[in-house]
């Protein structure tokens, strides 16, 4: 029984790889908890996607699956055309692994003895932290040098220029806090209230027969936020692809 309501985000190494660095140390290379929970949503998507396919190949008319797939697809695409334009179809592939993989990770969470991938800073910031590099090497791979005019729109009187180059720069680099934070903060707070939540209803049970036939009043809240978070898990994923979009249209078209 978990009396802590941080004890859900626990990590713990579920094997070890050690390799001897000297004659009293070593280096271990863990693979834990939020590692395995990632890996099997990831496959599970996969395999699911595959299956489809598979039984779909001999049918003229998709089922509720296909349609619910199908969906998904048209929804990513559209985020990405009306924010960046047709021209960056060619990114959609990237844009919907991490819309999918953000959706998945999150729902799963809400999955009794799982593991919430995304309510670690540390995986969201790298999560951040690899989008901010590759739309950095998109934006200089498509206008070169001139991909530092993003920090100092044309038109700027000269003795703005410095400070505007300042808070430009800094709002860029902010991007990978912007990005990592919102998604840290939002399934973290979420699971932590049910799990006090949870744990108020418990001890009310436990308490008294007064307290316990009031503790229906905790679970139905608790009832109605697994709702509010499980909207929450899509709308921080789709947040996170619309910023990503939004980056990478300043990227691709500058000021």
């Amino acid at each position: 029984m978990i009396l802590n309501p941080l004890e859900q985000f626990s990590i713990f190494s579920i094997f070890n790889i050690f390799e001897k660095t000297s004659l009293s140390s070593y280096t271990a290379l863990s693979f834990v908890n939020s590692n395995f929970f990632l890996l099997v949503n990831i496959l599970l998507f996969l395999f699911l996607v595959k299956l489809l396919n598979l039984n779909q190949s001999s049918k003229l008319i998709p089922n509720r699956f296909q349609y619910i797939l199908s969906f998904i697809y048209k929804f990513v695409l559209n985020i990405l055309i009306e924010n960046v334009g047709p021209s960056a179809k060619k990114y959609f592939p990237w844009i919907f692994v991490i819309f999918t993989t953000l959706f998945i990770v999150n729902i799963s969470g809400m999955v009794p003895f799982s593991f919430t991938v995304t309510s670690h800073l540390i995986v969201t910031f790298w999560l951040g932290l690899s989008v901010f590099i590759g739309v950095t090497i998109v934006g200089f791979a498509t206008h070169g040098i001139k991909y530092f005019n993003l920090f100092l729109p044309a038109g700027v009187p000269l003795a703005l220029a410095p400070a505007l180059v300042v808070i430009e720069l800094l709002s860029y680099f902010i991007r990978v806090i912007s990005l990592s934070v919102r998604l840290f903060a939002n399934m973290m707070s979420g699971h932590i209230l049910l799990k006090v939540l949870l744990g108020f209803a418990w001890t009310m049970m436990i308490t008294n027969y007064m307290l316990y036939t009031m503790h229906f009043i905790p679970l139905g809240i608790v009832f109605l936020l697994i709702f509010l978070e499980v909207g929450v898990a899509l709308i921080q994923a789709y947040v996170f692809t619309i910023l990503i979009c939004i980056y990478l249209n300043d990227a691709l078209n500058l000021h």
